[in-house]
Formats: structure tokens, sequence, C-alpha cells
């Protein structure tokens, strides 16, 4: 399972993009978008996926 990004709630700061460890976040127009095929949500590597732990706004990354 990978992790998406709720384009509506995106304020496009870049938090998430810069902790991604697999870098699967990457910008789309004038939002974020994580692709789910280099998404592990962070499984082997941090306790929880690190794009919703730092997300400024709270549900935006969430499971696919």
């Amino acid at each position: 399972m990978a992790y998406k990004i709720i384009a509506s709630q995106c304020t496009g700061c870049s938090a998430c993009e810069f902790e991604c460890p697999n870098a699967a976040i990457s910008m789309k127009g004038d939002i974020f978008v994580i692709s789910a095929s280099k998404c592990t949500e962070c499984d082997g590597q941090f306790d929880s996926p690190q794009c919703a732990a730092v997300c400024p706004v709270p549900k935006t990354c969430v499971p696919a």
C-alpha cells in the first residue's frame, strides 16, 4: 500500500518532499504527489510515514 496526498488540502509547503526517504514525492502543478510505485510507507526506515508526520495540515497525507 502507498500513501497519497489530498490535493485540495495540500498547501505546497514542500515539507514532505524532503523527508521522503524514497524520493517518492514530487511537485505536479501547484501541489505535491506521491508515486505509488516508490512509496513504501517508510517501512523498515521509520516507525511511521514521514510525509504524514511532517505535514502541517492534518490528514493530508493518508493511506491510498
